[in-house]
């Protein structure tokens, strides 16, 4: 029997996100390959890892760890990341209990936002924010509440934070350092946030894959540090951000047991486990804690060096105090809209950024836009001579 060639396609008859297209990352990179730019806008290393966590991935397959590891992860990884998490930060957690290994740090916040959020609830969103938190939040049947930190500073404003804080809200997220805007929260922010939140059953997701990309001498102020905030969070990292492996899609999540055991319930249907070499490889990698530990200096040089050849242009520097993304205003250069300039820069200077303005729930011009400069010296060098012309 052969198929009717005249019937319609199927469609479904309701779409669980109908917002949501191709991403603004999707297009600029397409846009930058076609006219050969230097792509400045996606947020991933062109450069190569520590071929040491290379072999110790290698090591793990050759010695036979190409099967499931438990749910939760790999044993000697989660004792890993309890005792790195402890040295740094003074929080002790569980790692039988309270560390849950993820397929990055995406599917980390999916399943914290699944595990706890329902259908009429409400979590505030301090934007512009990271573009899975708000699709996260409607897959859950919620309502996102967005708090706007204003350009050029972007700093929380806690009187509009408490003013979004209702019956229905069940969650709260933050990011530190932050994606897009590359400010940092500091200690006293975790301590008018705990201010906030005391007396309250509001749950905390603290988004912190930059933690080790802090500069200037300050602190990452981990929600870990705060015990108020840590008994009521569920705290994301990655190790791609931190390993330059962007591409392994391996973080994990620290929670109080009590919220753990709702987070790997949704866990083990949504990706049951994760890659276990890859496990095994990090393992035997975290034992020497330099690579973590140095790369706040890493990425400070990069930063300084695209900051200093960026002087020259009539960009206007925002500050860039931890992540590894710098944003400008384009002002003084041009009245296009974000997405417009964009694309503009990207055709007719060949560097690649991305407009701000999609990082909000809706568009908002602030005529500031975004680059990328976790690349080798000579991309930015190659970047810094194309932007010279502005």
């Amino acid at each position: 029997m052969s198929a009717d060639s005249t019937l319609a396609p199927l469609t479904p008859p309701v779409s669980r996100l109908p917002s949501v297209g191709t991403t603004i990352f999707t297009v600029m990179s397409a846009l930058a390959a076609e006219k050969n730019a230097v792509n400045l806008g996606q947020g991933f290393p062109d450069f190569d890892c520590d071929p040491r966590i290379v072999d110790a991935v290698t090591n793990a397959m050759r010695a036979g760890h190409n099967q499931y590891p438990p749910m939760a992860g790999v044993p000697r990884l989660r004792q890993a990341i309890a005792d790195k998490i402890a040295t740094v930060y003074g929080h002790r957690y569980s790692w039988e209990s309270e560390i849950t290994v993820t397929a990055g740090a995406t599917q980390g916040i999916l399943t914290a936002i699944l595990c706890a959020v329902h259908p009429g609830d409400e979590v505030i969103v301090l934007e512009p924010c990271y573009d899975s938190y708000l699709p996260a939040i409607e897959l859950a049947g919620a309502t996102a509440v967005p708090v706007t930190l204003e350009a050029p500073e972007f700093r929380v404003p806690f009187d509009r934070l408490a003013a979004a804080i209702t019956p229905r809200t069940r969650m709260i997220l933050i990011n530190t350092p932050h994606n897009p805007t590359g400010t940092i929260w500091r200690a006293a922010d975790m301590d008018k946030l705990a201010q906030l939140l005391a007396g309250t059953d509001i749950l905390l997701l603290s988004d912190e894959v930059y933690e080790h990309m802090v500069y200037d001498g300050q602190p990452h102020a981990s929600v870990s540090r705060h015990p108020e905030l840590a008994r009521r969070s569920f705290v994301v990292s990655s190790f791609g951000k931190t390993y330059h492996v962007t591409g392994w899609k391996v973080g994990y999540v620290a929670a109080p047991a009590a919220l753990s055991a709702e987070f790997r319930k949704v866990h083990q249907f949504n990706v049951f486990t994760v890659n276990t070499p890859v496990q095994h490889g990090l393992a035997d990698y975290m034992a020497d804690p330099a690579p973590y530990l140095e790369l706040s200096a890493f990425y400070q040089a990069k930063r300084d060096y695209f900051r200093a050849g960026l002087a020259s242009t009539r960009f206007k520097l925002l500050p860039s105090e931890g992540t590894y993304f710098q944003c400008v205003d384009y002002s003084a250069i041009s009245d296009l809209s974000e997405a417009d300039f964009s694309m503009w820069l990207t055709r007719e200077i060949g560097v690649a950024a991305i407009p701000v303005s999609a990082f909000y729930t809706q568009p908002r011009e602030s005529g500031v836009v975004r680059f990328c400069y976790a690349k080798k010296e000579e991309t930015l060098a190659l970047a810094l001579e194309r932007l010279a012309k502005l």
